[in-house]
């Protein structure tokens, strides 16, 4: 079925700024990010804002005013000692940087109880246990130029200072490397350590591995971007430190990390970017830390010059994002400026964890990281399935998809959506109406049609074979069993819902942005095209009606208005079975479009475009050519095709069944048997 559209939204021209405010905007700007020297240049330019908001003692950084759940003097250590993370790897690979004897001062003063600027001796679970492990590193890599130059007394201020974090308590998951580290920084500046205690904390975290390279965030944690860029950034730190008295643990950190390091390339796509997925995502280019993390280790897990091309290729792909405030400082955010998508922990200064990207900066001009030419890596093309974090990776083009089983506990939004995609990002809630509670990816239930609850308390969950199960309860007298599988460029979904009420249902495909998106709406599809991506939702079970819904401002990672396909549905109580097609991919897959309404709305790549920024002054918004504008013009020659062919649902008795139209499985389930009765065929 064709449907006739016009332009939904708004999309004006952004306007650009003289050229000598467009530099103190984006740090990054003119910046080709090829060559060690470019990365040198990006860390000083990176860290060069933040020198506007320092504290007259150099100690304390402050570079915003929205506040975290931990008082604010911890949030300006944070602004001391995060940018570290970039500052000493550049330092020990012989790159200048001015600002050394201010953070000699900040850290004199910072430990020192008599200034009014002291940081506040370390406490049980406390936020400067975490800073102290950049400090640590710092002492580590960039001695010459932190610690020497200091006198005797303030040496063991700073020593008493940092040696705190061994009589505290951390939580039991990746903050114990943070005591690891800073104890490697006592060693490296001759300073007593306290060896029964990082040897005790490394037994621990090593017992956090799991299968394929993966470790758990904890006894029982989650597997998501802490497993890169904490237990396995912080473990080849510590291997690297300590290879010469530690040599069999550090040889088992880099094994495990050689076979992570494949499992891992699966959550990125062709253009750099990576799964938003999890917490703590507004640490942005620390999703490729790991990368650089192998480089300094020595752990050629690609050829080099390919592992320099993925950890390049991640930096310039958020180069090309507005991801700074007006002054150049990282903003809260992922890839543009919000707080609707941050944790509670999150301070101002929280962005420079990202930091972490630089480690390779303190290898040598004539490592064979830097001499090897840059690589283009060959992409997966296979869907795998990832059993540590049940997942079913699906790349399609330039797009990965996640088919996810969920966590027991955890951010809802960040980890138990069905799905997570690079092209379309995910939304973040904004309340718990039906838009509110962020349907996108996701299947809610209400018992009033006012309130909703999403997929939260799941009390069994599994990914193997290439199918996704999860059993969840929104109330203690619903259940609902989901099954996903990919069926590319489509993924299927399948929910049995057993429940003692009536229920109101809403299900989502992708979202995609708002401004001037295209959308068709049938009894049982939705639709909606822009120039970013097309996403497409179909009720296989013809029982619920498609629509568009517009979602709150601010809440997708990717954009700042977003709208999405959705199916709804009411269901007396019982049992209950919902069957779902879901297809996103490029710009195309749901909507024709003449070769003039192409030209019209995807930017050539002209140098004045990579150099665009926005007219306001709340965030740098620069090479806007990378992610065109989701317009159209006023009378666009655009039909949406809501019947495209897709798979088909049927159900014989107690069987259930989702295949192509041609007659291939793609998941079959035994409602008798709930989990083992799964037959899954992969196209």
């Amino acid at each position: 079925m064709r449907k006739r559209t016009r332009r939904s939204g708004n999309s004006p021209t952004a306007l650009s700024l003289p050229r000598t405010n467009r530099e103190a905007m984006d740090p990054l700007d003119d910046n080709s990010l090829a060559t060690r020297r470019d990365l040198q240049d990006a860390v000083r330019s990176l860290l060069a804002p933040l020198e506007a908001h320092v504290s007259p003692g150099g100690a304390r950084v402050r570079p915003g005013v929205s506040g975290a759940h931990f008082p604010t003097v911890e949030a300006e250590l944070e602004g001391f000692a995060r940018p570290l993370w970039g500052a000493a790897p550049l330092a020990a690979g012989g790159g200048d940087f001015d600002p050394w004897e201010r953070y000699r001062a900040g850290l004199a003063n910072g430990t020192d109880p008599e200034h009014e600027e002291y940081w506040g001796a370390v406490t049980d679970y406390s936020q400067t246990a975490v800073e102290m492990a950049p400090i640590g590193v710092a002492l580590a890599l960039a001695t010459d130029d932190l610690w020497r130059p200091l006198d005797d007394d303030t040496q063991a201020a700073v020593a008493d200072w940092l040696r705190g974090i061994n009589d505290v308590d951390v939580p039991d998951s990746n903050w114990l490397f943070f005591r690891v580290l800073a104890n490697e920084g006592l060693r490296a500046v001759g300073a007593d350590q306290d060896d029964a205690q990082v040897r005790e904390d490394l037994d621990r975290l090593e017992s956090f591995a799991l299968a394929d390279g993966w470790y758990g965030d904890g006894p029982e944690g989650r597997c998501d971007y802490y497993t890169a860029w904490e237990l396995h950034t912080d473990g080849l730190l510590y291997a690297t430190l300590a290879e010469d008295r530690d040599p069999e643990r550090a040889d088992r950190i880099r094994d495990r990390a050689r076979a992570f390091a494949d499992e891992f390339d699966r959550w990125f796509a062709a253009d750099g970017g990576a799964l938003p997925y999890g917490r703590s995502l507004t640490y942005r280019f620390a999703q490729g830390a790991f990368w650089g993390a192998l480089a300094f280790a020595g752990v050629e897990a690609f050829p080099w010059g390919e592992l320099k091309g993925r950890w390049l290729e991640h930096l310039r792909w958020w180069a090309q994002r507005p991801i700074f405030t007006a002054d150049g400082v990282l903003s809260l955010g992922y890839a543009y400026p919000t707080l609707k998508m941050t944790e509670s922990y999150n301070s101002p200064s929280s962005p420079y964890w990202a930091m972490k990207f630089f480690l390779p900066l303190a290898l040598p001009d004539d490592h064979p990281f830097w001499q090897a030419e840059e690589q283009t890596p060959d992409r997966p093309t296979d869907t795998v399935t990832q059993r540590p974090p049940g997942m079913v990776l699906q790349p399609d083009g330039e797009q990965v998809c996640a088919l996810c089983a969920g966590t027991a506990s955890g951010d809802p939004e960040k980890y138990n959506k069905f799905a997570y995609s690079t092209r379309f990002g995910t939304n973040v809630s904004d309340g718990n109406s039906r838009t509110g509670a962020a349907p996108d990816s996701t299947l809610l239930l209400s018992h009033d049609g006012e309130r909703f609850r999403r997929r939260r308390r799941i009390v069994d969950r599994d990914a193997r074979d290439g199918v996704v199960y999860s059993r969840w309860k929104p109330w203690d007298d619903v259940t609902v069993d989901s099954w996903l599988a990919p069926a590319s460029p489509w993924h299927v979904r399948l929910h049995r819902i057993e429940a003692d009420r009536a229920l109101t249902s809403v299900e989502g495909g992708f979202p995609v942005p708002a401004d001037g998106y295209l959308s068709a709406a049938t009894d049982v599809t939705g639709a909606a095209a822009t120039p970013s991506g097309d996403s497409l939702l179909r009720a296989l079970d013809e029982t619920r009606e498609g629509t568009i819904e517009s979602l709150p401002p601010n809440t997708n990672l990717l954009f700042p208005r977003t709208v999405v396909p959705t199916l709804c549905g009411e269901h007396e109580p019982g049992t209950t079975w919902l069957a779902t097609g879901v297809l996103g991919g490029p710009t195309g897959l749901v909507a024709e479009r003449s070769g003039s309404v192409v030209d019209s709305t995807v930017p050539s790549d002209t140098e004045a475009d990579r150099h665009r920024v926005a007219s306001d002054d709340t965030a740098a918004i620069t090479r806007e050519w990378a992610a065109p504008p989701a317009s159209v013009p006023d009378d666009p020659d655009v039909a949406i095709d809501t019947g495209i062919a897709g798979p088909e649902y049927e159900q014989i008795e107690t069987d259930h069944a989702i295949t192509t139209r041609d007659g291939r499985t793609l998941l079959r389930i035994d409602a008798t048997i709930p989990v083992d009765g799964i037959e899954s065929r992969q196209r």
